[in-house]
């Protein structure tokens, strides 16, 4: 199943400078000027304008691991979901996002504003994570007895087994 997704975000600037990239990179929120390798909480998901923060990869809240960084729109692996901030109507940049989810934590999906963490007992809660296989991309990796659906990201692999929230 593939998420179809852009987290987009828009920069607003109250001077009309172009071709200036020092000013673009300045303008740049913090979650754009991210590396791969770095992580991401959403914390308001939307198709035109996200509320994003980075945050430590080993923190809850570390929604979407920086996969690939681009400052013009670019094709992000089928897994992967974008994100995209522009200035005065051009890309400034462009983010690949692969989902980097804890095992026993619960997420909301959302097919116009991606994934986003939130507490196990919330209504909007989708699934839980109930076991993160890293080194693995196999939907066979997860228990059938308890899981009811799987994410898998192929680099690096990584499988994510999903329950019910409120099992």
């Amino acid at each position: 199943m593939r998420l179809v997704l852009a987290l987009v975000a828009v920069a607003v600037a109250v001077f009309a400078v172009s071709g200036c990239s020092a000013l673009q990179n300045a303008s740049k929120s913090d979650t754009a000027k991210s590396k791969v390798g770095d992580c991401i909480n959403v914390i308001e998901g939307s198709a035109t304008d996200s509320k994003t923060a980075p945050v430590d990869c080993s923190d809850q809240k570390a929604v979407y691991k920086v996969a690939a960084v681009a400052d013009k729109k670019t094709d992000c692996k089928e897994e992967q979901t974008s994100y995209e901030e522009t200035l005065n109507g051009g890309t400034t940049a462009f983010l690949c996002l692969s989902p980097n989810f804890k095992k026993g934590s619960c997420y909301n999906e959302s097919q116009t504003t991606g994934y986003k963490f939130v507490a196990c007992t919330a209504p909007e809660a989708s699934f839980k994570v109930i076991d993160r296989i890293d080194g693995q991309a196999d939907e066979f990796a997860c228990d059938p007895s308890t899981a009811i659906g799987f994410r898998i990201v192929p680099d690096p692999k990584t499988t994510f087994c999903l329950g019910n929230p409120k099992g």
